[in-house]
């Protein structure tokens, strides 16, 4: 650990899968880009600790194996790992007939990162008027498949069809952009200084997932104007009568990763994570929380 640069490593561990967007991948006969979103579940988890992804492995069980299918999933998984710049240091591919059927297939990950003792980021230094910076997603990324797959089913589409929201792109190929991997990015963040607290917006969105690195008597004050919401999730909640509360505990609604800086530090970091390619908006403030929610969304200062 000493020759990866590390003085007095503690490890850090994370495992993940893709969900239900297996299934748009499968219907939509794309098998390039789960593997990037697999690698991304697990080394997103682990930067947000601020641990750095060393390795990678993979589980890939499906009931009869289709060599080109494979061949494309592990693809992807090799160019996460890349991305992530971790090493895929091997895995387990399972045949079982008769647990899955036809050419069904389910995928999990697991990877192994490390940081120094005492600097995992937990939250806990995080103080009122702290800056929340927003990094865009990439689009759905890898969480409320089961709701947009709902969704799609009741508008009568075909997941080769173009696209409603995105032009020239079908509607498989647009739902199934690949997670953004944040590691690069939010390292070069951490290793300046100032940043007190990350959280990747999986399932549960902004909603569930920034209270889990506040403290008790702290809330995130959110400007929802301060940032753009991509089509597909216009388009989601129009076509499927879905309303904004259900939406932002559902999906990412267009922020993938959530910095929480110190003031002092706001800018100085929105230019490291610009400069390694992360599209950055101030999307609000830590304020007390008092008797409200732990995630005030509002325009302006104005929390609804």
């Amino acid at each position: 650990m000493k020759s990866a640069g590390f003085k007095d490593p503690v490890l850090v561990a994370a495992t993940d899968g893709v969900g239900t967007k297996l299934r748009v991948a499968l219907e939509a006969a794309r098998h390039d880009t789960v593997g990037i979103d697999l690698v991304a579940m697990c080394v997103n988890d682990l930067i947000v600790q601020g641990a750095e992804p060393l390795f990678f492995l993979d589980y890939f069980a499906c009931g009869q194996l289709e060599i080109s299918v494979a061949e494309a999933v592990i693809s992807g998984i090799a160019n996460g790992c890349k991305q992530a710049g971790c090493a895929l240091i091997g895995g387990e591919t399972a045949e079982m007939p008769g647990m899955y059927a036809g050419g069904d297939y389910d995928l999990a990950g697991f990877s192994v990162g490390a940081a120094e003792r005492g600097s995992i980021l937990t939250g806990e230094t995080v103080l009122p008027n702290d800056v929340i910076l927003g990094l865009e997603s990439s689009g759905l990324h890898s969480n409320g498949f089961s709701l947009v797959r709902r969704v799609v089913e009741a508008a009568g589409l075909d997941y080769a069809d173009d696209a409603p929201f995105s032009h020239g792109q079908s509607l498989g190929e647009a739902l199934l952009v690949p997670t953004r991997i944040y590691v690069r990015s939010c390292l070069a963040a951490i290793k300046s200084g100032g940043v007190r607290a990350l959280a990747h917006i999986t399932g549960g969105g902004l909603s569930e997932n920034l209270p889990r690195i506040l403290p008790d008597d702290q809330a995130a004050a959110l400007d929802v104007n301060s940032w753009p919401v991509p089509p597909v999730f216009d388009w989601l909640a129009q076509q499927g009568g879905i309303d904004d509360t259900e939406m932002r505990r559902t999906f990412n609604c267009g922020i993938g990763m959530a910095v929480v800086v110190a003031p002092q530090s706001a800018a100085e970091i929105q230019s490291i994570l610009e400069a390694h390619g992360e599209t950055v908006h101030r999307i609000g403030t830590t304020v007390a929380r008092g008797m409200g929610p732990a995630v005030q969304f509002g325009t302006g200062n104005t929390a609804l």
